[in-house]
C-alpha cells in the first residue's frame, strides 16, 4: 500500500502498475490550439466550453464574501464542488484531446490546464494509475497558487489548507478520468507557512477518514455525495453487505444534482405537495423516499402506487379503498393507499396517465383531505402529504384535454425538475462506482473496475434510460465479467446501444490507427510528397538555371538526372490530382494512357 509520505521520503510501498505514469511532460500545443478568443464577440473558448478571465482580487472579494456570509465550512464546500465540476468537464476534454496518447500524457492535460488557466504551477512528484484495476495513487506539487494568494492577503497565515476549489478540481477531474472516486487532501499549504502546496490522492475507500474532506463534496448532509456503503477500504464482496445499499441513498456531485438537493432541503419540513418533474429513470421515486427520510414524517410510512400499473378501473378502489359488497369479488373491506399512508407520505408515480375520472376524486382528496371508499358513504379524513411524479408535459396534456387543469395546479405547488443523466455526466463515475460495489456483493463477483474503454463509452454514451438504465448496465456487466477482472465495453453494450467512439482502419505503413489519425496521416503523407514533388522540380530547375548562366557549367550536372527528376515529378502530381485514374492524368498531360504506362514503366513506377 503506498505510503503519504512527503517527496523526501523514501518511495517505497509505491508498487509500480501496469500503467505506471512518468514524470515527463507532453507538449501543449493542442492545448493552446483549443483556446480561442473572440474580443469582437467577448467570448473566450476552450474546445467547447465558454471561459472568461477574472481578476484574482475579484475572486478574493467573493471568497471572502461567501466566509463572511456562509460561514467556513459551507464556504469552503461551495468553492470544493465549484472545483470538482470543473476538473469534471476538463477530463472529458482530456479524453477528447489525446484519445491515443498513452495513459500518462492523457492525464497530463488536466495540470496542464490548471495552469493554463492561471490556478496554479503543477509539479509531478509521483504517480501511478491502473485503470482497469480501479488503482491510483498521486502525488503533486502546487506552486504560484492563486487560491492561496488571495486567502493569505484577506486572512493571512493561518493552520488549515485554502486550496478548496483547487482541490475539488483534482479530486472531479480523477474521478471522471478513473471512472470512480478519487479523492485529493492538501497535506502541505503555503496558507499555513510552507514554501508550496503538496497533494495526495487516492480511492476514497482507501483513505479511512474520508469523511472528513468528501462532506464538502455534499451539498447536503442527507446525500452520500461520492460513496455510499460505508466507509473505509474496499473489502471483498459479501452477500450481505449488498443491504448496505439502500434504495433511498442517492449519489452525485453535479450541479443538477446538488441544485434538486436543495430544492429537497427548503421544502422537507413543511406538508407542500411536491411534483417531480424529469425523464424515466432519472431517479424521481428516490428522491422522493429522500423527502420523506428527511420530514418530520420520516418515522410513518411511505406508500409508493405506480399509476401507471393499475388497471384504470381499479385505480380508485386502489387509492381510496373499497366497502364490503361494493363490486362483485369485493368480499372484505379493504383499505386504500391515502388511509395506508396515513400521517405519513403518499408518492404518486406516473401521475400523468390516471383517468379523468380518478383524477376528480384525487382532487377532492388533496383538496378536503378526506376520503370515501367505494361502496361506502362515511367520510375519512386522512393526514397525508401527497408526492407526485411524471415524465410527461403535463401542461401539454391539460391543454390536449387529457389531464384536469385544476389538478394540476393543486399538484404543482412545489415543482422540482431532475435532469437526465446526460446534463449532469460528473454524476456518472460516481454511480458507476457505487453500482460496482453494490452488485459485486450481490452477486458475489470480484470485480476491480472498468477498462479505459469502457469508461470512455460511458462517458459518452447518451444513456436514454439515465440512471435506470446505467444501473442495469454495470450489474450485466459484473455478471459478465471475468473473476478478478474489469468489466469491458462488450460486457456493457450487448442490445445494440450506439455511442460517440472513434472507428480504425490501416494507415499506409499497415498499422491499425483511428479514423482521425488516419486523416492526418494521409493529409500528412500527402503534404510529404508534395513537397518531395516540389523539391525535385526546384532542384532541377537551379541546375537548369546554373547550366544556362554564364558561370561555368556545374560539374554535377547530369541531363538524365534533370529530365528523369521533372518527368517524375510531373508524372506523380498529374496521377494524385487524378485520384489515381491514369487516363484523367494522361489528359492532363497531352499524351495518351499507354505512353502514361510506358513512361512510368521507364521511371521504375508501379500502378495498380
Amino acid at each position: 500500500m503506498p505510503t503519504d509520505a512527503p517527496a523526501s521520503a523514501p518511495s517505497r510501498g509505491w508498487t509500480p502498475g501496469e500503467n505506471q505514469v512518468d514524470d515527463s511532460t507532453p507538449d501543449i500545443d493542442d492545448l493552446l490550439a483549443r483556446l480561442h478568443f473572440a474580443p469582437a464577440e467577448g467570448r473566450i473558448w476552450l474546445d467547447d466550453q465558454r471561459m472568461q478571465l477574472i481578476h484574482t482580487s475579484a475572486m478574493g472579494v467573493l471568497r471572502r464574501e461567501l466566509i463572511e456570509s456562509l460561514g467556513i465550512e459551507r464556504a469552503r464546500g461551495l468553492l470544493t464542488r465549484m472545483g470538482y465540476n470543473s476538473g469534471a468537464h476538463d477530463a472529458e476534454l482530456a479524453r477528447r484531446l489525446r484519445p491515443q496518447a498513452a495513459v500518462g500524457d492523457m492525464f497530463a492535460v488536466g495540470p496542464q490546464l490548471h495552469a493554463l488557466e492561471g490556478m496554479v504551477k503543477v509539479d509531478l512528484v509521483r504517480q501511478e494509475m491502473d485503470i482497469a484495476r480501479g488503482q491510483y495513487r498521486g502525488e503533486f506539487i502546487w506552486r504560484h497558487s492563486s487560491e492561496d494568494e488571495v486567502h493569505v492577503h484577506t486572512y493571512g497565515i493561518g493552520v488549515e489548507p485554502v486550496c478548496w476549489m483547487q482541490i475539488g478540481y483534482a479530486s472531479g477531474y480523477t474521478s471522471v478520468f478513473m471512472g470512480r472516486p478519487v479523492l485529493f487532501r492538501e497535506v502541505e499549504c503555503r496558507a499555513t507557512g510552507s514554501d508550496h502546496c503538496r497533494i495526495i490522492g487516492k480511492p476514497v475507500e482507501e483513505w479511512d477518514d474520508a469523511e472528513d474532506d468528501v462532506r464538502y463534496l455534499r451539498a447536503q448532509s442527507f446525500s452520500s455525495g461520492l460513496s455510499t456503503g460505508g466507509r473505509g477500504r474496499r473489502a471483498a464482496p459479501n452477500p450481505e453487505t449488498a443491504a448496505m445499499f439502500a434504495d433511498d441513498e442517492i449519489v452525485g456531485v453535479s450541479t443538477g444534482f446538488n441544485a434538486v438537493c436543495h430544492m429537497l432541503r427548503c421544502v422537507a419540513d413543511t406538508d407542500a405537495t411536491v411534483l417531480f418533474l424529469g425523464e424515466s429513470g432519472v431517479g424521481k421515486e428516490v428522491f422522493a423516499r429522500t423527502l420523506h427520510r428527511i420530514s418530520p414524517r420520516a418515522d410513518k410510512p411511505f406508500i409508493a402506487v405506480n399509476c401507471a400499473a393499475i388497471p384504470e378501473n381499479l385505480v380508485e378502489s386502489e387509492l381510496f379503498g373499497v366497502e364490503k359488497g361494493a363490486f362483485t369479488g369485493a368480499t372484505a373491506s379493504r383499505e386504500g393507499r391515502f388511509e395506508r399512508a396515513n400521517g405519513g407520505t403518499l408518492f404518486l408515480d406516473e401521475i400523468g396517465i390516471m383517468n379523468l375520472t380518478a383524477q376528480g376524486k384525487l382532487l377532492r382528496a388533496l383538496q378536503e383531505r378526506e376520503i370515501e371508499r367505494v361502496g361506502d358513504t362515511r367520510v375519512r379524513h386522512v393526514n397525508v402529504r401527497v408526492v407526485a411524479a411524471t415524465n410527461l408535459d403535463l401542461k401539454a396534456e391539460v391543454r390536449a384535454g387529457r389531464f384536469r387543469e385544476d389538478l394540476f395546479y393543486r399538484l404543482n405547488v412545489f415543482p422540482v425538475k431532475v435532469p437526465p443523466l446526460r446534463e449532469r455526466r460528473e454524476d456518472i463515475p460516481v454511480l458507476m462506482n457505487h453500482f460496482l460495489r453494490k452488485f459485486s456483493a450481490r452477486h458475489r463477483r470480484d470485480v476491480t473496475g472498468f477498462t479505459p474503454r469502457a469508461i470512455n463509452a460511458l462517458l459518452s454514451y447518451e444513456l436514454p434510460g439515465n440512471i435506470r438504465e446505467l444501473e442495469n448496465m454495470i450489474e450485466r456487466g459484473v455478471i459478465l465479467s471475468q473473476h478478478s477482472g474489469a468489466i469491458d465495453v462488450g460486457q456493457l453494450f450487448v442490445s445494440g446501444e450506439r455511442w460517440d467512439t472513434a472507428t480504425f482502419g490501416l494507415d499506409r505503413d499497415g498499422h491499425v490507427a483511428a479514423d482521425d489519425a488516419l486523416q492526418d496521416s494521409a493529409r500528412k503523407a500527402g503534404a510529404d510528397c508534395a513537397d518531395r514533388e516540389a523539391g525535385a522540380v526546384r532542384d532541377a530547375i537551379r541546375r537548369i538555371e546554373a547550366l544556362l548562366s554564364e558561370d561555368d557549367a556545374p560539374h554535377d550536372f547530369s541531363l538524365d538526372k534533370v529530365a528523369g527528376s521533372l518527368e517524375r515529378a510531373l508524372l506523380e502530381r498529374a496521377i494524385a490530382k487524378a485520384d489515381g485514374n491514369l487516363s484523367a492524368a494522361a489528359r492532363t498531360l497531352g499524351i495518351t494512357r499507354s505512353r502514361l504506362v510506358y513512361r512510368l514503366g521507364n521511371l521504375g513506377i508501379t500502378t495498380s
